[in-house]
């Protein structure tokens, strides 16, 4: 590990030089690559350099305490700074190999997510707004920006789907984790017995693709126009502004209706089936990784029953990690760091153990 950082190091610090070089500079792709890269080694060679210091630290309070000329008082200082050290040097080296791991390329994207109501009706169809409310809330916190891409709502206050963007920084590192099958149990409304229903939604977590890394050839495309039909506005039914997306290859098919202008909704169409042809493949790599590994965290396999919302009880449930929360109310409201949080922990722990293994 040690001859990793040492090399690290070496990179960081030419990496440096060529960042301030006109002529890097004048070539902009280039420069830009360059300085994310030195940018994801920054955190990397700053804890190594804390590391090197604690060692040195740590070595200087050995020479005094095996100086036989030091004063005792001297030496029981030495003593409590090698003890300390000693201390920050195991936690150094472990901050040292979360920081090795191989870091997901998707990690700094926005994303694009998707809420289909599954199995119970409207139950179902209100319970996938109230996912929708949740991760928009949570945006809101984190001060990241949400996008609607395309709406199918129920008429009852549900949604049979939404499809939605959030934009900000990490935004795929912290909600990666969300996709697979919700499922809420609680009793509906419209229920006359008191009896406690079950009802499930799907999450897909898709990360934003770009134009540069992903081309979709435009001949393996088939748009169709047609009206829209909703709840309202002025474009409704009066205008071919809907549009329709087929991947002709694989059968993918979206279609947005938001926005008033054709060229728009065909814009939002294909960037949710640029995702969601990055995501098939994305599933299957993790598909093999999860052949190897025990734990599913990281997979988001859709049809994944992941996490159970249970109103009576007012608790979460995350079967991944075998997590419950007892506070159901503020989790629906977007407070969902402490479960996104144990989330990673446990998935960087799993990935701890292959590297090591």
């Amino acid at each position: 590990m040690l001859d990793k950082l040492a090399f690290l190091e070496e990179k960081y610090i030419d990496l440096s030089k060529k960042i301030s070089d006109p002529e890097v500079i004048n070539n902009q792709n280039e420069w830009k690559k360059l300085v994310k890269e030195h940018s994801d080694l920054e955190p990397i060679v700053n804890k190594y350099k804390e590391y090197q210091q604690a060692e040195e630290a740590l070595q200087g309070a050995k020479e005094i305490l095996y100086d036989k000329s030091s004063d005792e008082e001297l030496r029981e200082m030495a003593k409590m700074e090698m003890s300390e050290m000693e201390e920050k040097i195991e936690a150094y080296k472990d901050d040292l190999k979360l920081l090795l791991l191989p870091k997901d390329p998707n990690d700094e994207k926005n994303v694009i997510v998707e809420v289909r109501a599954g199995a119970g009706g409207d139950e179902a169809g209100l319970f996938a707004a109230e996912l929708f409310r949740m991760y928009t809330r949570y945006a809101e916190k984190n001060s990241w920006k949400t996008e609607m891409m395309s709406l199918n709502e129920t008429g009852v206050g549900g949604y049979k789907e939404v499809i939605f963007m959030i934009k900000g920084k990490g935004v795929y590192s912290k909600l990666k984790y969300e996709s697979g099958a919700h499922r809420v149990q609680r009793i509906p409304a419209t229920e006359s017995g008191g009896r406690i229903h079950t009802s499930t939604a799907t999450v897909a977590v898709l990360p934003e693709v770009d134009d540069v890394e992903f081309e979709i050839n435009s001949n393996d495309l088939r748009i169709d126009v047609f009206r829209s039909s909703g709840c309202g506005g002025q474009s409704v039914n009066t205008t071919d502004s809907a549009v329709r997306v087929t991947h002709l290859p694989t059968g993918l098919v979206v279609s947005c209706q938001d926005e008033k202008s054709q060229l728009k909704n065909k814009e939002k169409a294909i960037k949710i089936l640029k995702a969601r042809l990055l995501d098939l493949k994305i599933q299957e790599q993790q598909a093999e990784i999860a052949e190897n590994r025990k734990s599913q965290v990281g997979t988001g396999d859709r049809s994944e029953r992941i996490r159970t919302y249970n109103f009576p009880q007012g608790r979460i449930t995350d079967h991944r990690i075998n997590v419950t929360l007892y506070k159901l109310d503020s989790f629906m409201e977007g407070e969902i760091e402490d479960m996104i949080e144990a989330l990673i922990t446990s998935d960087q722990a799993e990935k701890l153990k292959q590297v090591e293994n």
